[in-house]
């Protein structure tokens, strides 16, 4: 053996040797690589083969998955179809919608006594040519001028009751007209006898007059508190 020069160049200067691991971690990299490759044969020998399970047990897990999916089927046909019923237009006559006849209105001479006579409805005070809307559906009997209402809408109920809208600028339906839940009958006015741009209200039954307060209560609105009952989560529960 030849003996290096100082000058040779080092090739293993600043390199650091890797010490070689004890003969017990070879041992044991290769047990548990043996014991790991056991554990995937026995899991695999212990899995079922499709074809060894008896065909009766098959036929019974098939028909319960069957039975599982018509179940889920039936379940979600009768959620949409709840989802429908409750969003479907057509399906608000048959749901007894009441609604409020106006929006943002102040409330004002309600039914009773006033100046000695009957004030048979309610006033409910709004800018004139404010919308406003049927509070059930029904047939109009009534579009026109109606002495001291001035410009007005009857509306009969299919429980025989009715609404009178009165004192408004203009209207927007006809007699003989179909009407829905909030849908348009005409803008608020002054017409009549009127002191004020209102809308007044009256409910008839039996062609008497009632207060349109707890009639309306006991539907789901009040018109005191501009609330439509009907609409609320609560309600809807």
């Amino acid at each position: 053996m030849r003996q290096r020069l100082s000058s040779e160049p080092d090739r293993y200067r600043g390199r650091r040797r890797v010490p070689t691991p004890p003969r017990s971690r070879y041992a044991a990299v290769v047990t548990t690589a043996f014991v790991g490759a056991g554990v995937v044969v026995l899991g695999a020998s212990a899995m079922p083969d499709a074809k060894s399970v008896s065909p009766t047990v098959l036929d019974e897990l098939k028909q319960a998955s069957i039975s599982n999916q018509g179940v889920a089927d039936r379940a979600d046909a009768a959620e949409r179809a709840s989802r429908d019923s409750r969003t479907s237009p057509e399906s608000s006559a048959d749901s007894g919608v009441w609604l409020l006849p106006l929006q943002g209105y102040d409330f004002n001479s309600p039914y009773g006594m006033r100046w000695g006579k009957l004030h048979t409805g309610v006033d409910l005070v709004a800018p004139e040519g404010t919308p406003y809307v049927a509070i059930h559906d029904g047939t109009v009997t009534k579009a026109g001028w109606f002495g001291g209402y001035g410009y007005a809408v009857i509306v009969q109920h299919a429980d025989g009751s009715e609404a009178i809208y009165g004192h408004s600028s203009s209207l927007s339906v006809r007699e003989g007209q179909q009407v829905k839940a909030g849908d348009q009958l005409g803008l608020v006015g002054n017409t009549g006898h009127s002191y004020g741009s209102h809308l007044h209200l009256e409910i008839h039954v039996k062609g008497e007059p009632l207060d349109p307060v707890p009639w309306l209560q006991e539907r789901g609105v009040d018109i005191k508190l501009q609330v439509e009952a009907i609409y609320s989560e609560v309600a809807a529960s």
